[in-house]
């Protein structure tokens, strides 16, 4: 009978283990949220530091973004030395315009509307240049040549579904898919579905509700299902 119940579970270390069990996991978010609100922390005080004229602390917070201010300018030029070049600007504009930050804490979010406003306006400048090009190069508007350049610059090997696509064109196709875009849904599913944003950050980028940058993305992702169906 002694053996039997040995054998037996014990119900307080059961219950015990199961206790411990469903506390880690939020021991683990505990830990998480306390050493994101470390980072936040002392992502402040290099914010403060850079407003009082701390070159070294803005440098810090430079290293700290640009990596994802350069994932999302090349994401929206498609050029990785136009991002570059971007980036850059945007870095010397957040520097002077530092007083300009009201919430010392939303750094993130402000540089990245910087990032998205340059890139936005450099993409019209572009299209406004290649039009001109366009034009300059056809000959005029009712030049067969233009007709031919417009043709070629139209047509691609996308326009092909039967012949099967490289990663690399898979990867040409996805980035023009995200560049037919509308503006906010491109710049929604860049930096949130991406670059794996905050949605709010996200939301301060846009000027809009968390809820409408939901809206943004799902719309992004449908019409991409379809624009890429073909090649997938």
């Amino acid at each position: 009978m002694a053996a039997i119940s040995s054998l037996a579970p014990n119900p307080a270390k059961t219950s015990g283990s199961r206790r411990m069990s469903q506390r880690l996991p939020s021991d683990s978010q505990a830990q998480a949220a306390q050493e994101q609100a470390q980072q936040a922390a002392q992502e402040l005080a290099l914010v403060l530091a850079a407003k009082a004229g701390s070159r070294e602390a803005f440098g810090k917070l430079a290293q700290l973004y640009q990596r994802q201010c350069a994932a999302v300018a090349l994401r929206l030029l498609g050029n990785a030395h136009d991002a570059a070049e971007l980036v850059q600007d945007a870095l010397v504009k957040s520097y002077r315009s530092l007083d300009q930050l009201q919430q010392s804490e939303r750094f993130g979010p402000w540089l990245m509307r910087i990032v998205t406003n340059l890139a936005l306006n450099y993409r019209r400048s572009r299209g406004r240049r290649q039009a001109l090009s366009l034009e300059q190069t056809s000959g005029g508007p009712n030049s067969d040549e233009g007709e031919d350049l417009r043709s070629s610059l139209a047509g691609s090997a996308l326009d092909a579904p039967e012949v099967p696509l490289t990663s690399a064109e898979l990867g040409d196709a996805i980035q023009r898919a995200i560049e037919d875009l509308p503006e906010k849904q491109r710049l929604a599913l860049v930096m949130f579905a991406i670059e794996k944003m905050p949605q709010k950050d996200v939301a301060d980028v846009l000027n809009c509700s968390v809820e409408a940058v939901k809206w943004h993305v799902f719309m992004a992702r449908k019409q991409l299902k379809k624009s890429l169906g073909t090649h997938l």
